[in-house]
């Protein structure tokens, strides 16, 4: 009997061993994977900065554009405004020569 128990132990040992190395093996794999992980989650930040900067580029343009398109507006407002004024004053003096008679 206590032959049985001693072989009974070693295969104990024999297959907690076995399961030890199993289990070394996947938390190896399991880090490197984490590790794979990693990589790629850091690469990709890599992008989303290239994303941020080329965002920040496009805002930029735009905002330039904008402003050119702003500027320009104010210019022919402005010039509006002025053909305005003397069409104003020309058909003023046309209708103070039609009341006068002198048309």
């Amino acid at each position: 009997m206590a032959k049985e128990i001693t072989s009974s132990v070693e295969a104990l040992e024999v297959e907690a061993e076995r399961i030890l190395e199993e289990a070394k093996a996947r938390a190896n794999e399991i880090i490197l994977a984490s590790k794979d992980e990693a990589k790629r989650v850091l690469s990709s930040e890599l992008a989303l900065d290239e994303a941020k900067a080329e965002c920040e580029t496009i805002v930029s343009k735009a905002r330039v554009e904008a402003d050119k398109r702003i500027k320009e507006s104010e210019r022919r407002s402005a010039e509006i405004s002025a053909n305005a004024d003397k069409k104003a004053k020309k058909i003023t003096d046309l209708l103070v020569n039609i009341v006068r008679g002198q048309s």
